[in-house]
């Protein structure tokens, strides 16, 4: 089997330009999300490659209205000194890391059984459930952003390689994860747990749920490299595959 990378991790949209230095991915639909809008190098930059790929995409932004650019680096490489030198001039960059990870669901520690959480595919009867709790999380960026996830969450209920799933604690929708099911991987998305219910055992569950039903694919996750969750999916049996340094500068 082909070696896992981040090229593997979904991203909604598509590629309005390619050259040798970078891919421009572009998502019309969701113009306020920053990863689904970015420009992906497939190899490190030079400082002057970078302000060049700088002033393209904040001009096309800039086009549609968008207020940030972002940028991911090439899978396994360090930033050079020089790169990291010249985003150090600009307090408004913000350079941080991704950490991909994966597990075979075979792998995954056994989960306790709790008759207060209920865990289950999004259908039309939990819908509204799925859709309201979604917003209030998503209301946290704004309620133009929570409005246009609204409909992407819609799109995402229609496509057949994408599964929903919802976690309740005691009748109340707890938690949520989008699982992207591809050919060989199915990727567990936006896992997310509300701040009233966690600690409970409840975003073990949702994952436990993804491994009973998708046991012939390789599951697959990326966690914020300086985020807490990562030492959790390391004791789960996730296997470290690479990390990915990316790039964010939000405009006024």
């Amino acid at each position: 089997m082909d070696k896992i990378t981040f090229h593997d991790i979904y991203k909604p949209g598509h590629t309005v330009l390619e050259n040798e230095l970078f891919i421009h991915n572009h998502n019309p639909d969701m113009l306020l999300q920053y990863d689904s809008n970015f420009v992906v190098f497939k190899r490190m930059p030079s400082v002057q490659e970078f302000e060049e790929a700088h002033q393209y995409l904040r001009d096309f932004h800039q086009k549609y209205g968008q207020k940030h650019v972002r940028f991911y680096f090439p899978d396994d490489e360090e930033l050079s000194g020089e790169l990291l030198a010249f985003f150090q001039k600009d307090e408004d960059y913000t350079v941080g890391f991704l950490e991909l990870f994966a597990i075979h669901p075979a792998d995954f520690p056994d989960v306790q059984e709790k008759e207060e959480i209920i865990v289950e595919n999004v259908k039309d009867e939990t819908w509204n459930d799925y859709l309201e709790f979604q917003y209030e999380q998503d209301s946290v960026y704004g309620g133009n952003f929570a409005e246009k996830k609204k409909a992407q969450h819609l799109r995402n209920y229609s496509d057949e390689c994408i599964q929903q799933v919802i976690a309740y604690y005691k009748g109340k929708a707890a938690g949520s994860v989008d699982v992207i099911i591809k050919e060989r991987t199915a990727e567990i998305d936006g896992l997310m747990v509300h701040e009233d219910f966690q600690k409970k055992g409840i975003g073990s569950r949702l994952q436990k749920a993804v491994m009973d039903q998708i046991k012939d694919k390789t599951i697959i996750l990326v966690a914020d490299g300086e985020d807490t969750p990562k030492e959790m999916y390391r004791r789960q049996n996730y296997q470290y595959l690479g990390k990915q340094y990316n790039l964010l500068k939000i405009y006024e």
